[in-house]
């Protein structure tokens, strides 16, 4: 079973809901988790929190939403919900509304749920399986879809970083010539969710490239990358916490799509001037 169906209850699954705006569809995800045992109410409450506060940086794909907060005493357990909108709400991106799927998390840690995580960025990644996630009937044909997350597919994206990697490998050391410290941060607001859907594409990427031993991704938090951008050659983010952040000493680069291959790469080959 993939972690992601381990952490997917059958309780905690709606393919037909109903939401008014995005408060709404947050609150669907959290209500899942909240029947099921997960979380409390108040863990429901700080997800809508984190976007009233953030911004709608949530929303890393188009038409998905990461629905999330810090851990707390509120989360029982780590878990997953899977909301998929009769009508999709605006969350108030600039790119990637309108949300017509949100997954929620409750996570006990920062650890238990990042090759769940790493998944679910593979699965949005990949267009005919996100097709699928937009087609599938019922909790069953959901969690075929979402077995096949962990196995090795290839999609348009990953042939294009793949074919530029003898090129981009070739010249890996001009990560050196510009001084680099070999370190990238991927942030957002808890640093445990949609930083962590950035850095599993970034790391793909750079494995591509034949950089992965060169380049060190760390998922981390707004707080905690103001006070260590200085340690990175530069930061990966939501143009909402790029925002937040401000000047932080190095370059602050915004993504709008976490699962894209393609920006991404487009993004190193900019910042490290290939």
């Amino acid at each position: 079973m993939s972690q992601l169906n381990a952490l997917l209850a059958t309780e905690s699954i709606d393919l037909h809901a109903h939401a008014a705006n995005w408060r709404d569809a947050i609150s669907t995800a959290g209500q899942l988790l909240e029947d099921s045992g997960a979380i409390t109410a108040d863990y429901t409450n700080a997800m809508i929190k984190s976007v009233e506060d953030n911004g709608p940086y949530i929303v890393v794909a188009p038409g998905f939403a990461f629905a999330h907060a810090r851990p707390s005493e509120a989360v029982k357990r780590t878990a997953i919900s899977w909301v998929r909108l009769e009508k999709p709400v605006e969350f108030g991106h600039d790119s990637n509304d309108p949300v017509n799927l949100v997954v929620a998390l409750a996570a006990e840690d920062d650890k238990a749920h990042t090759q769940s995580m790493k998944d679910l960025a593979k699965l949005l990644g990949n267009k005919k399986a996100r097709a699928q996630l937009d087609s599938v009937t019922t909790a069953e044909e959901l969690r075929e879809v979402l077995e096949s997350a962990g196995k090795k597919t290839s999609t348009s994206e990953a042939s294009t970083s793949t074919a530029a990697a003898s090129s981009a490998g070739a010249t890996a050391k001009s990560a050196d010539a510009v001084e680099s410290k070999g370190k990238v941060l991927t942030v957002c607001g808890n640093g445990l969710g949609t930083s962590l859907f950035l850095k599993n594409s970034l790391d793909e990427v750079l494995s591509d490239w034949g950089w992965a031993k060169l380049i060190n991704v760390e998922a981390t938090d707004t707080i905690s990358a103001k006070g260590r951008a200085k340690e990175a050659d530069f930061i990966l983010t939501s143009g909402e916490i790029a925002a937040t952040l401000g000047d932080v000493g190095v370059p602050v680069w915004v993504i709008k799509d976490f699962t894209s291959l393609s920006e991404i790469d487009a993004a190193l080959r900019e910042l490290y001037a290939l």
